[in-house]
């Protein structure tokens, strides 16, 4: 008789009442695969590196077992930290422990550079258990001596791939240094390569590694689709038809190769779609960013353009679509742009503009998800440009002319008489004749009397 397997919830991990309770006023039931596999591994007190994609629920992966785990600290002193590469995040994440902790009297603040160090500080000073931080700021609250180091227990770091690329890799080895020998470390990452292992294996002894799925599979819930667009002015004008068009784009992420891009495409848009068209990029200030991003969420605005620098940061729920303005260099890129969609078992749709001279990096992407991407022809009803932008010109090598080079006479004798002193003649001088040379008539009158 066949015996059936029923699907795993959270039910059966050993969470306390107070965590079930969380994820049943969140409408969560199922774990994800990583947050499956990670937590009894995390719970046991082992070091853990889980690979896992954007999007397949890696914060939670690590926050329930570490909420779980969590004693009661008379000190209050912060004993669990997570690192993480830009702002953007640290404010994700502990909007995410927030969603779980409402039931508890777990507290966590954020902390990164380029604001006023000063309400961190006094943040921290209240009492928190947990600290999400950007790498820097984390090792200027351990310096002035706002975190005590050796009091942590915990570490997380979110995004090593990303870390590395950024080149925290030094200031990670800075607050690896200063913490206690004796903690777990918890490291997750969307992708693993020879720079992550070297750096683990310098660093770490052994964790034990995790992957929810093998690195560059696409994500089931997306459907992804290219077309061939010759350049990017036709690019802006495919984009205009598609959201002027196509009524299942209620809520769109538009990804830009560079600032200079993502500002570019926001000034052609603007005129039609105004309110509804807001850009978001590493230039904007802090608070504009968290701003523009909330307007997104609320709906207020149906179409957000960013760069690729911020595309981990953003977590916004029911993204319908992702558009690739270009295909990005790093095919690990596309996959965390891809992963803003099709997030909590929705579906969605990743939508990629392919020049000629991009051709190279779509057949990249495709080897890494061992996966073609369905190419699709560009409607009619769309204005092919003929207008290339400065980068999009060809560029023609002309082979430098030598110019005629003015002939030179051989070195040759100076042009004037050498003195007589100077000469160099190789004459055989007799004692007599030198006397002569020396003293003159004087001499040889002498020479004679005698």
């Amino acid at each position: 008789m066949a015996t059936t397997t029923s699907t795993p919830t959270f039910k059966d991990l050993n969470l306390n009442s107070a965590l079930v309770r969380a994820l049943d006023d969140l409408g969560y039931t199922v774990p994800s695969t990583i947050q499956l596999k990670a937590f009894n591994p995390i719970m046991s007190g082992k070091d853990v590196l889980g690979i896992a994609q954007t999007g397949t629920g890696k914060t939670f992966a690590y926050l329930l077992p570490l909420i779980r785990m969590w004693q009661y600290n008379k000190k209050h002193n912060p004993e669990m930290i997570v690192v993480v590469p830009t702002r953007e995040l640290v404010m994700q994440v502990v909007e995410e422990f927030e969603k779980l902790t409402p039931y508890t009297n777990l507290k966590a603040t954020g902390a990164f550079g380029g604001v006023n160090i000063k309400p961190q500080i006094l943040a921290v000073l209240e009492g928190v258990d947990l600290i999400v931080a950007t790498p820097g700021r984390l090792l200027d609250l351990i310096l002035n001596g706002t975190i005590n180091a050796k009091a942590i227990k915990k570490l997380v770091i979110d995004e090593v791939d990303e870390m590395l690329d950024l080149g925290f890799r030094a200031q990670l080895k800075n607050i690896i240094d200063l913490l206690p020998e004796k903690r777990q470390t918890l490291m997750f990452s969307a992708t693993t390569t020879d720079e992550i292992d070297q750096f683990i294996s310098a660093n770490f002894h052994f964790p034990v590694k995790i992957e929810a799925a093998p690195t560059g599979s696409p994500l089931k819930n997306i459907s992804q689709v290219a077309y061939k667009v010759p350049n990017f002015n036709t690019k802006i004008n495919f984009l205009e038809y598609l959201l002027a068009n196509d009524k299942s784009m209620s809520k769109v992420l538009v990804f830009a190769g560079s600032k200079r891009l993502a500002d570019e495409v926001h000034e052609r848009l603007e005129e039609r779609f105004g309110d509804e068209l807001a850009v978001i990029h590493s230039n904007k200030a802090q608070n504009t960013r968290f701003k523009t991003v909330e307007q997104f969420e609320r709906g207020e605005s149906r179409i957000l353009i960013a760069s690729d620098l911020i595309a981990r940061g953003l977590d916004v729920a029911e993204v319908t679509h992702v558009i690739n303005l270009d295909v990005p260099a790093a095919a690990e890129n596309y996959m965390h742009r891809i992963g803003r969609t099709g997030r909590a078992d929705k579906k969605g749709v990743a939508i990629s503009f392919i020049a000629e001279y991009e051709k190279a990096n779509k057949a990249k992407i495709e080897s890494l998800m061992g996966k073609k991407i369905a190419m699709k022809k560009m409607p009619e009803e769309v204005e092919v440009s003929d207008e290339l932008t400065v980068e999009e010109q060809p560029t023609f090598y002309q082979k430098p002319i030598e110019k005629n080079r003015v002939k030179t006479k051989p070195a040759g004798q100076a042009f004037h008489e050498k003195k007589d002193k100077n000469k160099k003649v190789n004459v055989k001088v007799t004692r007599a004749d030198a006397k002569k040379i020396k003293y003159g008539k004087r001499y040889v009158g002498e020479h004679r009397s005698r």
